[in-house]
């Protein structure tokens, strides 16, 4: 499901190209609600994208204050972003730009539980950031949170570098 977007020009919705994107970036920036404030982090991951549902796995510590804030509020706000370039406007200010291509969504986070889908995202994650498939065993999942963000209203656009 897509929310509505502005800039219709920039606009991706072919589910390739946004694959594409999450496929090519590294870092996912997860937003939180902190009482008054929002409270963002960034954030190694890995995903699944099947039959349209995109599924985000991130991990870290045992404890800490996005599991807190998790846990008080699971909606959350996912952007991640790539192919970042200057565009130059030579000497005036007002028309430099950037290219760029980013997916935005709102998710609901939960803190994973059963092992074997710990395991499951720990390899979702390192082979999206590494290219490489590693043994991770029941030891080491539980060493680590493993935060999971079923991601909807997803929009996705482009400013490409001409």
């Amino acid at each position: 499901k897509f929310m509505e977007m502005r800039r219709k020009d920039r606009e991706i919705t072919n589910i390739n190209e946004i694959h594409n994107i999450i496929h090519k970036a590294r870092i996912l920036h997860l937003g939180m609600f902190d009482g008054e404030y929002p409270y963002i982090v960034p954030l190694h991951y890995g995903y699944s994208f099947n039959e349209d549902k995109l599924i985000f796995y991130m991990h870290g510590a045992k404890s800490g204050k996005k599991y807190e804030l998790i846990n008080i509020n699971p909606s959350v706000f996912i952007e991640i972003e790539t192919d970042i370039a200057l565009v130059s406007g030579g000497d005036i200010a007002c028309k430099y730009g950037s290219a760029y291509a980013s997916i935005m969504a709102r998710g609901k986070a939960s803190i994973v539980e059963a092992v074997d889908e710990k395991i499951a995202g720990l390899n979702l994650l390192m082979q999206h950031q590494t290219g490489k498939t590693f043994n991770i065993n029941n030891q080491m999942a539980l060493s680590v949170n493993v935060i999971k963000v079923e991601a909807f209203d997803i929009t996705a656009k482009s400013r490409p570098l001409i």
